[in-house]
């Protein structure tokens, strides 16, 4: 088995990977709401679905440049979170039924970074004493102080 590729450990790889992608692939759904964008119509910034828009792009922005990676994966896995149950959790039971499958799978992914944030807490030296191992721009970020 592989434990490294080109010196560096795999699961930082395979972390970086799914950051990047899970970014990606999060800024359509804003810029359908923000500009409206890709076969929709954008909706009012001062409404729910234009906030969540904001967050969306903005937030896997964020996410795909590795920029506060933690909190924003915070923030974004709880707007998940409501999402699901909001649009998708009141039609059926199972997320397959209710075609809430991708809201599902944001928020678990989101998760995977969302412990880490939450143990932290608000402090600044808390942050960049666990900057100093974060991948992605954090890395450059947390060294500046946030």
């Amino acid at each position: 088995m592989i434990r490294t590729f080109a010196g560096k450990d795999c699961s930082e790889i395979t972390l970086n990977a799914l950051r990047i992608m899970t970014g990606f692939l999060m800024m359509p759904h804003g810029a359908q709401k923000l500009f409206g964008a890709l076969g929709r119509e954008a909706v009012p910034l001062a409404s729910l679905p234009g906030v969540a828009g904001v967050l969306e792009f903005f937030g896997g922005l964020a996410i795909l440049l590795g920029f506060y990676t933690r909190p924003v994966a915070f923030v974004l896995s709880g707007l998940m979170a409501a999402a699901y149950w909001l649009a998708h959790g009141t039609k059926a039971f199972w997320p397959i039924l209710n075609q809430g499958e991708l809201a599902a799978l944001y928020c678990s992914s989101f998760s995977t970074w969302r412990p880490r944030a939450a143990a932290t807490g608000p402090s600044t030296a808390a942050w960049a004493k666990r900057a100093e191992g974060a991948a992605g721009g954090d890395r450059i970020v947390g060294r500046l102080q946030y």
